[in-house]
């Protein structure tokens, strides 16, 4: 019972379960047809003994059962006849009873002398012989009151076999003899087990085939569920990348236009500081200088004296028009489209130190040869911007960039040797909009940003993108 309860409660898989239910049904078919072969085995064995002992027997007892064509009765003569037959022959060493019957169903002659004259019931087997067939089955003698002990045994073949007369036509009389089955038993055991070994080693292969064949299926099943199984994960987790990156990348563009605001806010802010002031000191001066030079004036100013003016209101427009060339030349890109990485690299390299005067060490790793526009924009901008901080911040001390591939994304490094800070303070304010857009710009591409920095120990703006960006956002 616990095997049992072990095995319930133990999950089997289809196949074992298949293999069982087969197993069970092979072994019934085996128990059904092996039975069955043994019973024809054994007919076909007895009906074969019996019909050449019935041809042997007729042979021997036709001459002296003659008389029965034209009497009713044997002759002295020919029961003594029979008597040395059973009695001084190997036939009568291997019959255990024999007996004459006629078609009135009555013995007219019998080894046992009490069932000479009795007359019984003419049964099927009886009225078979005398229609001229042999039958024969293992049994006992039944119905004819007492017996000799060794006639009632089981183990006897029961035979009737029709005695023809003289013509060989007419059936006159039937022999009834029990036959010794012993030298029989040994060759129905005998064959009796090869029967069983065929059909036991046919049911074996069958199941064996079956099972490699079941096995081999269940193999296959098993392993296509398993790489489904794996396609399945790396799907979701393709779909959960994807989802994720979305959501990156919303958030970036959301951040993103809420720092262009914040950057036309400061733009603004940077033209009413800068060059507005200057163009209103100048108007302001024309209106001083308009007023001391016309009819009207309340004086008249000397010619050195509008002179020193327009000077003054030439070098306020001077400084109004290179604070808005300043202002503007941080937002013009370079034609980048038919330039290398190499090449957009270098541009931006060599402009910085054109404007500043700075020396930067450039290091440029195995690069490809080209990569999508929005890759060179934003490597031009990360660049642009952190060197353009590390000279405001950082007085250009130890400028460096490297960049390199490595698998397949482009790994950028801006360096500087200057004071260093805090990136979490710096980051979260809002007056460092540089360092913010260069993050958004890297997120929004799929890509990672990295800023390490400490107070007296400089800055490292490391951005890495992928070389197939996932968005294509202009300069």
């Amino acid at each position: 019972m616990k095997a049992i309860a072990r095995l319930r409660r133990r999950r089997l898989t289809p196949a074992q379960r298949f293999l069982l239910t087969s197993f069970g049904i092979l072994v019934v078919g085996m128990a059904t047809v092996g039975a069955w072969v043994t019973r024809q085995i054994e007919d076909g064995v007895v009906q074969r003994t019996a019909a050449t002992t019935a041809l042997y027997v007729d042979s021997l007892i036709a001459a002296p059962v003659a008389d029965l064509a034209d009497a009713e009765s044997l002759s002295p003569e020919a029961v003594k006849r029979l008597n040395w037959l059973l009695d001084d022959t190997p036939l009568g060493q291997e019959v255990t009873l024999f007996q004459i019957w006629d078609r009135d169903g009555r013995i007219v002659y019998s080894t046992v002398d009490e069932l000479v004259g009795e007359r019984f019931p003419v049964d099927d087997e009886l009225r078979r012989s005398f229609a001229g067939e042999v039958t024969a089955h293992i049994g006992e003698a039944e119905g004819m009151g007492s017996l000799p002990i060794e006639v009632s045994q089981f183990d006897l073949i029961e035979i009737y076999s029709p005695v023809r007369g003289e013509d060989g036509e007419n059936v006159i009389a039937v022999a009834e003899f029990y036959y010794s089955t012993n030298d029989l038993d040994s060759d129905l055991a005998a064959a009796q087990r090869r029967s069983w070994m065929v059909v036991g080693g046919a049911t074996l292969s069958i199941y064996l085939l079956l099972a490699t064949f079941v096995r081999r299926a269940s193999n296959t099943i098993q392993r296509q569920q398993q790489e489904l199984g794996e396609q399945v994960n790396r799907l979701t987790t393709l779909l959960r990348q994807n989802r994720e990156l979305s959501q990156r990348v919303r958030g970036a563009a959301a951040r993103t236009a809420a720092l262009n605001e914040r950057f036309l806010r400061r733009f603004s802010a940077e033209l009413h500081d800068g060059p507005a002031q200057e163009i209103s000191l100048a108007l302001l001066r024309l209106d001083h200088v308009a007023e001391r030079s016309g009819e009207n004036g309340r004086g008249v100013a000397t010619r050195t004296e509008i002179s020193h003016e327009l000077e003054l209101i030439q070098a306020s427009l001077r400084r109004s028009l290179q604070e808005v060339r300043q202002t503007s030349s941080g937002l013009l890109l370079p034609h980048l489209g038919g330039l290398t990485v190499a090449e957009t690299i270098d541009h931006v390299v060599r402009g910085h130190q054109r404007r500043t005067g700075a020396t930067v060490k450039l290091t440029l790793g195995e690069l490809p040869e080209q990569a999508q526009l929005a890759n060179k924009i934003a490597l031009y901008r990360i660049i642009q911007e952190a060197l353009g901080n590390a000279w405001r911040h950082a007085g250009g001390k130890g400028l460096a960039v490297a960049i390199e591939r490595r698998g397949d994304a482009l790994r950028v490094e801006v360096s500087d040797d200057g004071p260093g800070f805090e990136p979490a303070i710096v980051e979260g304010s809002a007056d460092h909009l540089g360092l913010v857009g260069m993050r958004e710009r890297v997120e929004s591409l799929g890509g990672e940003f990295q800023i390490e920095s400490a107070p007296g120990r400089g800055t490292r703006v490391i951005a890495t993108l992928p070389e197939t960006a996932t968005g294509e956002l202009d300069g």
